[in-house]
């Protein structure tokens, strides 16, 4: 049986943007593939605002975040963690021989720059964080963390997982200038896993012309090269490109702010109907996420929630990491409209009465 994703990722993908991956096969090396990894190029920047490089790769965000650390590390950086996907990046730099002194915020709390005063130290070469940590519904203020970094080393470099955030919170990348800002296809950008993108700056590409051991397949330098010439560096999912190519044409056909306030009124939806049903949502006040919300279940069976929800066509997710089994997650972002999720939502009261 099908159903209606209202996950935190994959998501769902509307079936014309499915249909736009059937062009036929190119090369990844002709005039045609040329073509279209700079109209993406192009079409992305305007979306986020961005002059910045933007490269891509095949794979999840995941292999871009482990090759921000590795381009832009060589000995010593700060992680930044308040929840499951803050450690993931701590451990990307951990796994690869990094000196990861880290801030640990307690979860449910936004990072703010009071909690990283004075841990930025002249040796401090990167500070890496989650823009919105989908392990607890928090989207922390990004460009606040960023001037607080650089305002204690300028030379440190701001490394920032966007992967549930990008094309759904206005980032404001021209305030918050990232060094290297990651995501990727399966969340907001509303399409099927595969590529993984990274914003680069200047800094970044001068820092990796440097660094030794970046490996081959994310090595910036490289990337940088073949983007010159709207190439990939290794050969891309290029149906998938297809499908990026024509979901850009509709996202920004939407426009940017729509779209961020479609996913905002989301947001305000989900958060109503927790505080309704359950004991609200998670995540503090004021540092909600736009794309997930986390919801304090109680004593709820969710095994039971949720497999009669799918028998009705709709799934969410379970909580993750350390409060799995006291929350769980309502994704709402991409393509999702609030009628789409008042849907869902009237699903969900029905088998909750249902569970009575």
């Amino acid at each position: 049986m099908s159903r209606k994703l209202f996950t935190v990722g994959p998501v769902h993908v509307e079936d014309d943007v499915l249909r736009a991956m059937t062009r036929p096969m190119i090369t990844h090396r002709c005039k045609e593939y040329k073509a279209l990894h700079g109209s993406i190029v192009e079409k992305m920047r305007k979306a986020l605002d961005t002059d910045m490089d933007i490269f891509l790769v095949g794979g999840s965000a995941t292999v871009l975040i482990e090759g921000a650390v590795r381009n832009g590390v060589s000995s010593a950086c700060l992680g930044l963690s308040n929840g499951s996907f803050g450690n993931r990046f701590i451990e990307c730099g951990t796994a690869n021989g990094k000196d990861v002194a880290r801030v640990d915020v307690p979860w449910g709390k936004a990072i703010r720059a009071s909690d990283i005063e004075g841990k930025v130290t002249d040796a401090t070469e990167a500070v890496c964080w989650v823009s919105n940590e989908s392990s607890t519904g928090v989207l922390n203020p990004s460009t606040e963390l960023a001037e607080e970094v650089r305002r204690q080393n300028p030379d440190a470099l701001v490394m920032v997982d966007a992967v549930t955030s990008a094309f759904a919170a206005d980032l404001d990348l021209r305030r918050m200038r990232p060094d290297a800002l990651m995501f990727g296809t399966q969340k907001a950008l509303a399409l099927p896993p595969g590529l993984a993108f990274v914003c680069v700056s200047e800094e970044m590409m001068e820092r990796s012309a440097k660094t030794k051991g970046k490996g081959f397949y994310t090595d910036f330098v490289k990337l940088k090269k073949n983007a010159d010439e709207n190439y990939a560096l290794t050969t891309p999912p290029v149906s998938l490109m297809y499908a990026l190519d024509y979901q850009l044409d509709r996202i920004l056909a939407e426009g940017m702010q729509a779209r961020y306030e479609r996913h905002a009124k989301m947001a305000r939806m989900v958060e109503e109907w927790a505080q309704k049903r359950f004991d609200g949502l998670f995540p503090e006040e004021g540092f909600r996420s736009r794309t997930i919300g986390v919801v304090k279940r109680g004593g709820l069976d969710f095994d039971a929630f949720h497999t009669a929800l799918k028998a009705k066509g709709y799934e969410i997710s379970n909580g993750y990491g350390d409060i799995k089994s006291s929350t769980f997650r309502i994704g709402h972002m991409g393509d999702i409209t609030p009628a789409a999720l008042e849907g869902l939502i009237k699903a969900m009261d029905e088998t909750l009465e249902e569970m009575q």
